[in-house]
């Protein structure tokens, strides 16, 4: 099996990650080192908390170009949560934040809908819109476990894999050519999420 990094800037839980990967068979290494990014065949990059201060201590500890240049060798990334968002231009959570600009691409928050909470919080069901990598031998209609604020709309429709309704569809899966971003916490979402860090194991 190809070896997978998963990227430690101090913005998420990433021993649950690590042992969400160790439950599929999968050897996953934590590392602050930019150096391991260059080196390793799949990078994942957990995040959670506040978009400013994630893409501030992805600069400050020279993570941007290492992963960057990843994503341009064609090699395999995931991006979870707030590392899906990291992934596109601008964030308005609390002030407008540039990010790593892969995607174009906005950060915005749920509106205040009445009834509707915010954060979304808890499972809900994806409504899957393209066939990527990771989707392979997903049940029916799988449900997965979200914890957010803010979702990202991008410019490029053809990049979304998946919607979840909170009332309305967001996107919730992102998948171009060889990255692939979640919304929801793959690591908390039990046999679905399960499945989808196995088929990324697994992928190229």
């Amino acid at each position: 099996m190809k070896s997978i990094v998963i990227v430690d800037y101090g913005m998420a839980n990433l021993r649950s990650v690590q042992k969400a990967f160790e439950k599929v068979g999968a050897a996953a290494i934590i590392s602050a080192d930019p150096n391991r990014i260059l080196e390793t065949d799949k990078v994942v990059l957990p995040g959670v908390g506040a978009f400013r201060d994630a893409i501030a201590r992805l600069r400050e500890a020279n993570f941007v170009d290492p992963i960057k240049e990843h994503i341009q060798r064609g090699k395999p990334f995931l991006g979870i949560c707030l590392g899906l968002q990291l992934l596109f231009t601008t964030s308005y959570e609390e002030g407008v934040y540039t990010g790593l600009d892969i995607f174009p691409g906005e950060i915005v928050r749920f509106e205040n809908v009445p009834g509707l909470k915010v954060p979304h919080m808890g499972w809900n069901e994806l409504m899957i819109r393209r066939p990527a990598p990771i989707f392979h031998e997903l049940p029916p209609s799988p449900s997965v476990y979200f914890v957010h604020s803010y979702y990202v709309k991008p410019k490029d429709a053809s990049i979304i894999a998946a919607e979840t309704d909170y009332p309305t569809p967001f996107t919730s899966v992102i998948w171009k050519d060889n990255v692939v971003a979640t919304q929801f916490h793959p690591e908390k979402s039990q046999r679905v999420g399960l499945s989808m860090l196995r088929q990324f194991a697994r992928w190229m």
